[in-house]
């Protein structure tokens, strides 16, 4: 017997009376309403007989582009039934751009048009087109499909690619057992190069001409199977999230837990490869929601605002400094082994860098010493772990000081007071670089006696504690300031004074200092911490980083560090 189906067109078409002012208007109930986005309805008024037509598919008007037949009708299937293929692909009728047919929203029932991978390789997470290929990324695979072509075998297994009215070929995997998880966003592409994740073999990988390599074994290994282990929490799975950087051709992932499961987690790690020389070179303190690159430009989104990278100059700011990300500045650093003849103990006496001012030493540590411990049955162990480190070293401009070493002439009778009034013509000029905090010495002051004030004025030097002193008497005043404190001390940034280095120290273009040690004495050491000259040990771990004053968001530059060092105990 018959069935009644429901027909459905596209192609309808709505007449709208129109008012004096000639805007449409839709008469009552049939139309959207008003506070809708709707027009006004039509007035008792007796208007002009202006009318409008409205197409249900676009938006016409006068001089448009007269539609087409468009599709016709559709049939309503009332018996609904549906299939959840994670392993599938499935496609589309197609749009021709020179005839304006579009396809692309009709699925034949009646054609075979899906495509399916091995199920045995989990979900598909990822599909990339390139060119006449369409790669296919599975939890535990990577494979290849050839779009409107297919490849045909000879006998001896030659392949060779010929057309096909195919729109999905055959799925060809890739060799190597990986896939990409279920990180899709760790996925990023420049020229043939495609960059992914694959979690589940704590691997970062890149698929290209010579097929996929494992680029996190580039000598981090270790620290991305532990990482990508570690962002797993709680059942929560975390997120690796992959971007190519075009201004500086380095691929960019940042390992992070779940950010909607625990938004505040610090437990990340952004870090950077470079294909130029085949490793990974920078970490980052930045924990991005998302990384893309246009038009030679590096952006990434965090907080629904959108961060441009390597800018001066920021989205909506007027000045960004270097080492800024999402408002939070931050020291630049490196961190190296300093290794020559590892087969000897050395004392390390100095380092220097080449490179601009700005560079600070933030920790010079040698390798584990101490007495060994042999027991019976166990292998040789340190009996107590210790190191010898020093504190730092200041760059050039923060080590900079300042020593004051002067005496002052009391020109008027004086017993116990706190307020002196002092001769400057004894003072050489000296006097006006007195410095609050000073430290006063001389007969009749007591100990820990410093400057609190000093009237230019009226030459008078208030002092903290009372001081029992007589005319023509000297008090010595002495302080050491360091290059960042002069204009609090003295009110100038260049005070007429010897300039020393505490820090770095320029010599011959290089930035040259001498390394004390600061570490305690181990049990039984023959050579006691800090009364050695150097750091003593077979090799040294040296982390130097941008200090916070010279030149903030500045360029720094590094081109090499070196250290001297002797020989200890002739081995």
């Amino acid at each position: 017997m018959g069935a009644v189906v429901e027909v459905k067109y596209f192609n309808s078409f709505v007449l709208k009376k129109t008012t004096a002012e000639q805007q449409p208007v839709w008469n009552g109930s049939l139309g959207i309403p008003s506070d809708l986005g709707g027009y006004k309805v039509v007035s008792d008024v007796v208007e002009p007989e202006n009318w409008a037509i409205e197409e249900a598919r676009i938006r016409g008007g006068y001089n448009n582009t007269s539609v087409d037949y468009g599709a016709k009708a559709y049939l309503v299937e009332e018996d609904e039934s549906a299939s959840f293929r994670i392993n599938s692909l499935i496609y589309s009728g197609i749009f021709n751009s020179r005839t304006g047919i579009n396809n692309s929203n009709v699925f034949s029932v009646s054609e075979d048009i899906t495509k399916s991978a091995d199920p045995s390789n989990g979900s598909i997470q990822k599909l990339y087109a390139e060119d006449t290929n369409l790669i296919v990324f599975q939890e535990n695979k990577v494979s290849r499909a050839l779009i409107d072509k297919d490849a045909i075998y000879s006998a001896e297994g030659g392949g060779s690619v010929t057309s096909s009215n195919l729109v999905i070929g055959v799925i060809q995997p890739y060799a190597g057992e990986y896939g990409i998880s279920k990180n899709p966003e760790s996925f990023a592409v420049y020229g043939y190069q495609k960059y992914f994740a694959d979690k589940n073999n704590n691997a970062i990988l890149r698929l290209s001409s010579d097929g996929i390599t494992e680029i996190s074994g580039y000598g981090m290994i270790d620290f991305f199977r532990d990482t990508l282990i570690s962002i797993d929490n709680n059942n929560t799975e975390g997120y690796v999230i992959g971007g190519y950087d075009v201004h500086n051709s380095q691929y960019v992932v940042s390992m992070q837990r779940n950010p909607v499961l625990q938004p505040n987690s610090t437990n990340f790690s952004t870090l950077s490869f470079d294909e130029t020389v085949r490793g990974w070179v920078s970490f980052f303190t930045y924990k991005p929601e998302q990384i893309f690159s246009l038009r030679n430009v590096f952006y990434s989104a965090k907080d629904g605002g959108l961060f441009k990278h390597y800018s001066r100059n920021n989205i909506g700011q007027t000045s960004v400094p270097r080492g800024t990300f999402y408002g939070v500045t931050s020291d630049s650093s490196i961190s190296f082994v300093v290794n020559q003849n590892p087969g000897n103990s050395k004392s390390f006496q100095a380092i220097s860098y080449e490179g601009s001012s700005g560079w600070q030493i933030g920790s010079f540590k040698s390798d584990r010493t101490g007495e060994m411990l042999t027991l019976k049955g166990w292998t040789d162990q340190f009996n107590s772990v210790t190191f010898d480190e020093t504190t730092g070293i200041k760059s050039y401009f923060e080590g900079e000081f300042v020593v004051t070493d002067l005496n002052v002439l009391i020109s008027l009778p004086q017993l116990t007071t706190t307020t002196v009034q002092i001769n400057p013509s004894q003072t050489n000029g000296q006097v006006l670089l007195i410095p609050v905090g000073g430290v006063v010495t001389g007969s009749g002051v007591p100990t820990d006696t410093t400057v609190v004030s000093f009237d230019n004025a009226t030459n008078v030097l208030t002092l903290s504690q009372a001081v029992v002193v007589q005319q023509y008497d000297y008090l010595n005043i002495s302080l050491v300031v360091d290059r960042p404190n002069y204009f609090t001390t003295y009110g100038t940034t260049s005070p007429s004074l010897d300039r020393y280095q505490a820090g770095f120290n320029l010599k011959e273009n290089k930035y040259v200092a001498n390394l004390v040690n600061n570490s305690v004495a181990s049990e039984r050491e023959v050579n006691f911490g800090n009364e050695i000259s150097g750091i003593k040990g077979f090799y040294a771990n040296v982390t130097i980083s941008t200090d916070a004053t010279t030149d903030p968001g500045g360029e720094k530059q590094l081109f090499s560090v070196g250290t001297t060092y002797v020989f200890n105990n002739g081995y």
